[in-house]
């Protein structure tokens, strides 16, 4: 299989093919899923996180300034 031969939505089909069968415990499946997986964010880049939805506090400690140094 050639994956840069394939078009965008078929090689993230098949990157997300081979991954599910590389956790199933596939012997040389998570080769090939990190080789499609590998070509994908050669064509696409890195995907771009949203900092804010990974931020787990409550919205009131989210504005808060904390300092990183304590008074004595």
């Amino acid at each position: 299989m050639e994956p840069e031969t394939l078009l965008d939505e078929e090689l993230g089909a098949k990157a997300i093919e081979w991954r599910k069968r590389a956790l199933q415990g596939e012997l040389h499946a998570r080769g090939v899923a990190h080789q499609l997986e590998a070509e994908l964010r050669r064509r696409l880049g890195a995907p771009r996180l949203n900092y804010d939805t990974l931020d787990l506090r409550p919205l009131e400690a989210r504005g808060q300034i904390r300092r990183w140094w304590k008074p004595w």
